[in-house]
This record gives structure tokens, C-alpha cells and sequence, in this order.
């Protein structure tokens, strides 16, 4: 039986915390992945999914 979802409620808390200008997300601070790496990443993940659907 599918399920059906008829809304979808986003709650977001915005505290102001002394940071300036273009900073990153607290989840990627001890992370230290180079752009290019994370490029990487992101386009492996992308064809994975890709190759996924082609294969249904």
C-alpha cells in the first residue's frame, strides 16, 4: 500500500553567533576535503545513481 504525503512541515532555528561573510556548515568543519575531491565524490555519486535507474 503506498503511502502519500500531503504535507511536509520544515522547522529552521537561525541563531546569530559571531560568524561573517560566507562561511561552512558546522557538518563539513572538521572535514578537510579539498574542492577537487569533493568533486569527485559528488560526480561517482552521481553516476552511481545514474547506473542505478538505467539498469531498472
Amino acid at each position: 500500500m503506498p503511502v502519500e504525503i500531503r504535507e511536509l512541515v520544515i522547522r529552521a532555528t537561525v541563531t546569530e553567533d559571531g560568524r561573517t561573510g560566507n562561511s561552512k556548515p558546522d557538518a563539513s568543519s572538521g572535514d578537510s576535503t579539498s574542492p577537487e575531491q569533493l568533486v569527485k565524490i559528488c560526480v561517482d555519486k552521481i553516476l552511481e545513481i545514474l547506473k542505478e535507474q538505467h539498469g531498472r
